[in-house]
C-alpha cells in the first residue's frame, strides 16, 4: 500500500544516531527538560522516574536511540512524542520504571508498530465519538480511516472504499478521522471544509469534491466546491475562517499518531492496522474473514 508519509523519521534519526555515535554527545542522559514533553504536574520524584525511564526506554521508530536521545535529537519524531507522553503519565500514577516499560509496550503505538508486518495488527482503540460516518451503526465491521484531503494515494483509496461499502452494505461502517500532513500546504484548510460542509449537512459530498480535486486544491477552489453543493456560503466561509476546527483536527491527528500513523491513507478493520493495498480484491477477504470470525464469536455466547 503506498501511502504518503507524515516523516522522514527512520532516516533522520539513522542519521543523528550515527552523529551521535561518532561525536559521543551524550547531552540527552542528563537533560532535565526535553523537546514537546510536557512535565508539568509531576513532583520532583515522579519526574526523575519519568526521565529515567525515557533514558532508558527505546523508540519505535527504527532509529534505535533512546526516547530521550530521539527527542532531542528529533524532535520532529512522533513515535518518540508520543511514548514519552505515555512514559509521564504513568510515573504521575506513581509507577515504577517496570510498570512504566509494560505501559509502554502495551501501549497501542508500541503495539502497532509491532504487528506492522501483518495484514492486520493487534486491536487498538481509536476514539471516534463526533468523527464523519457512513453505513449502518450496528455494522459488524466499523472501518476507521486516517486521510488527508492533498494526497494522491488518499484520492486513488476512496473509490475503493465506497466500493467496499457498496459491497457490504448492511456490514460495514466507515469512519473518517482527518490526518492532514504538514507536507501539504491545503490539507489542514480542505480538513475544515468538510468539517464546515458536514455542518451544514453535507461532510460525504464535500469529502468527494476534495478528493476529486486533490491536486488543485486552494482556498478559491475549495468556495467554488462549497457553492456547487448549495451551502450557505456566509456561513460556510465564516465557519472556515473561524478556526473552530482545530481543536477536532488536531484531535484526530493525535489519535492517529497514538494507534501509531504515519502517513496516509491508513485503514483500520475493527480497530486493527490493514496493511496492504486498498482495492476491493485485496481487502474483501479481509472483511469475509472479520465477518466469519464475528459469526462465529456469536455462535459460541
Amino acid at each position: 500500500m503506498k501511502i504518503c508519509r507524515a516523516l522522514a523519521v527512520c532516516a533522520f534519526c539513522t542519521l543523528s544516531a550515527f552523529a551521535q555515535n561518532t561525536t559521543g554527545d551524550t547531552a540527552w542522559l542528563n537533560a532535565a527538560e526535553l523537546p514537546q514533553v510536557d512535565f508539568k504536574g509531576l513532583t520532583p520524584s515522579q519526574k526523575t522516574q519519568a526521565l529515567k525511564a525515557l533514558r532508558k526506554e527505546s523508540c519505535t521508530c527504527g532509529c534505535e536511540m533512546r526516547l530521550a536521545q530521539c527527542r532531542v535529537e528529533d524532535p520532529a519524531c512522533s513515535d518518540s512524542k508520543a511514548l514519552a507522553a505515555v512514559a509521564v503519565a504513568a510515573a504521575k500514577e506513581g509507577k515504577t520504571l517496570a510498570e512504566i516499560h509494560t505501559a509502554l509496550e502495551k501501549s497501542p503505538l508500541a503495539r502497532a508498530r509491532a504487528s506492522e508486518n501483518r495484514t492486520l495488527g493487534d486491536p487498538v482503540e481509536i476514539p471516534v465519538a463526533g468523527a464523519p460516518e457512513r453505513g449502518p451503526k450496528n455494522a459488524r465491521i466499523t472501518l476507521v480511516e486516517f486521510s488527508d484531503f492533498e494526497c494522491p494515494y488518499c484520492s486513488r483509496a476512496t473509490p475503493a472504499i465506497a466500493e467496499l461499502l457498496k459491497a457490504y452494505p448492511q456490514d460495514t461502517r466507515l469512519i473518517y478521522k482527518q490526518f492532514p500532513l504538514d507536507m501539504h500546504p491545503h490539507a489542514r484548510m480542505a480538513a475544515a471544509a468538510a468539517l464546515a460542509a458536514g455542518d451544514q449537512g453535507k461532510f460525504w459530498e464535500m469529502h468527494d469534491k476534495l478528493f476529486a480535486n486533490y491536486n488543485r486544491l486552494s482556498r478559491e477552489r475549495i468556495v467554488e466546491l462549497a457553492k456547487e453543493l448549495s451551502l450557505d456560503m456566509s456561513r460556510f466561509q465564516k465557519d472556515l475562517d473561524s478556526g473552530k476546527y482545530e481543536t477536532r483536527i488536531e484531535r484526530d491527528l493525535n489519535d492517529g499518531v497514538q494507534a501509531g500513523v504515519q502517513g496516509t491513507p491508513t485503514l483500520f478493520v475493527n480497530g486493527k492496522r490493514y496493511n496492504g493495498a486498498i482495492t476491493l480484491a485485496a481487502l474483501k477477504p479481509v472483511l469475509d474473514g472479520e465477518l466469519k470470525a464475528s459469526g462465529q464469536l456469536a455462535k459460541a455466547r
